[in-house]
């Protein structure tokens, strides 16, 4: 054989595996994702796995028929066990698109619900001798403002002091770990349903009570995702996310206010993670310092497994919506078909490694600009007089 032909052949083969990897493999991670949540493939028998008898069927009533022992378990049963991760991915997604990193957020969600919980309990005001029970929307309200005050200090360390994102968020989550801490003593604060004689019932409203026979917080997570797809696909402060994060140095050239754009996106994701804080302290009716712990590294791989760009510049709500989805659904299937907990956990970071794996093979690999020809002077150029 011709030297020449095979050298031919071989870069027609390595071009042609470099297409089939950019149009191939993002196709199937599209694919693969919804066919993964439609069809959970899971026998249950004496919690062991026997054999794979058929798929779980969904039914429109929202229930997972399981094959096998013909056993059923309520869809939003899953669903309610992971909305509030899949809320605090909604504010990761905003941060990482923009191009940064917010290790702080489980620590919100604790510092938030322990807020919560302590303004539950009744505040001492030792000046006037009484003790205030605020009603319920005044702890959601002043929660909200904590999660945004402390969204707000990593806006102003990373935008404003130039602190590098990883520093500082790293800093306020042992900050805001601390403060919760104290406050608790180490302890947990329960019986956070309120009293009818001091009028401060109702939280447990957010993680027991249905409308129209969905949970609350699923519905709170919804009118959350809507709001924030309807901010990053409508409107100008969405653009100035995108564009700060694919280049923040020319994105501020071209009039974008990349400060105040970064920290607007941290509070936005502080409040994020106080709604969380405050939907898992009412579910579990009571707030604990620790709660939250390495919430932030499952909500970031919910939005790197949907198929944002940790260089930033890139992601969108659905993608972000199941990739959580599908770590939640990961998580919960293991717990069914019996797998110990430790596995589920090299399962979970197997799922990050292959999705952040094809995320560069998709995006890695750019273009080279070739360098513009130097331009040749004309014989008028040439010439001197």
């Amino acid at each position: 054989v011709d030297k020449g032909q095979m050298e031919a052949s071989r870069s027609l083969g390595i071009s042609y595996m470099k297409s089939m990897r950019k149009v191939i493999m993002p196709q199937a991670i599209r694919t693969m994702i919804p066919s993964y949540i439609n069809q959970f493939v899971i026998t249950l028998k004496d919690t062991s796995i026997l054999s794979v008898l058929g798929i779980a069927e969904l039914t429109q009533s929202g229930r997972i028929i399981i094959a096998g022992n013909y056993q059923s378990f309520n869809m939003w049963l899953i669903i309610g066990i992971i909305y509030f991760i899949v809320i605090m991915a909604l504010g990761m997604l905003l941060i990482i698109v923009a191009g940064h990193i917010d290790l702080s957020v489980g620590s919100t969600l604790g510092l938030a619900g322990v807020v919560a919980g302590f303004l539950m309990q009744g505040v001492t005001l030792e000046a006037f001798g009484i003790v205030a029970y605020p009603p319920v929307w005044a702890v959601v309200v002043l929660t909200l403002m904590l999660g945004a005050f402390v969204g707000a200090i990593n806006g102003v360390l990373i935008a404003f002091f130039k602190v590098p994102a990883f520093v500082a968020t790293l800093g306020v989550l042992y900050v805001a770990r601390g403060v919760a801490l104290l406050m608790t003593n180490g302890l947990t604060y329960n019986n956070l349903a309120g009293r009818p004689e001091l009028g401060n019932t109702g939280f447990d409203w957010l993680g027991f009570n249905r409308l129209f026979s969905v949970p609350i917080g699923v519905i709170i997570l919804v009118v959350v995702a809507v709001i924030a797809s309807i901010m990053l696909n409508r409107t100008a402060f969405g653009r100035w996310i995108y564009s700060t994060g694919g280049n923040a140095r020319a994105a501020e050239l071209s009039g974008v206010p990349v400060r105040f754009t970064t920290l607007m996106v941290y509070i936005l994701s502080g409040m994020c993670a106080a709604i969380a804080g405050l939907v898992l302290s009412s579910q579990l009716t009571s707030a604990g310092p620790t709660a939250g712990t390495t919430y932030e590294l499952t909500a970031i791989a919910a939005v790197v497994v949907g198929g944002a760009a940790l260089t930033g510049g890139r992601g969108t709500i659905r993608g972000t919506l199941l990739g959580a989805f599908v770590i939640g659904f990961l998580g919960d299937g293991l717990v069914i078909i019996g797998v110990s907990s430790y596995w589920q956990t090299v399962f979970t970071g197997a799922v990050i490694v292959l999705a952040v794996l094809l995320n560069s093979i998709q995006y890695g690999r750019r273009p080279k600009r070739t360098a513009p020809a130097a331009a040749t002077p004309s014989p008028q150029q040439g010439s001197t007089a």
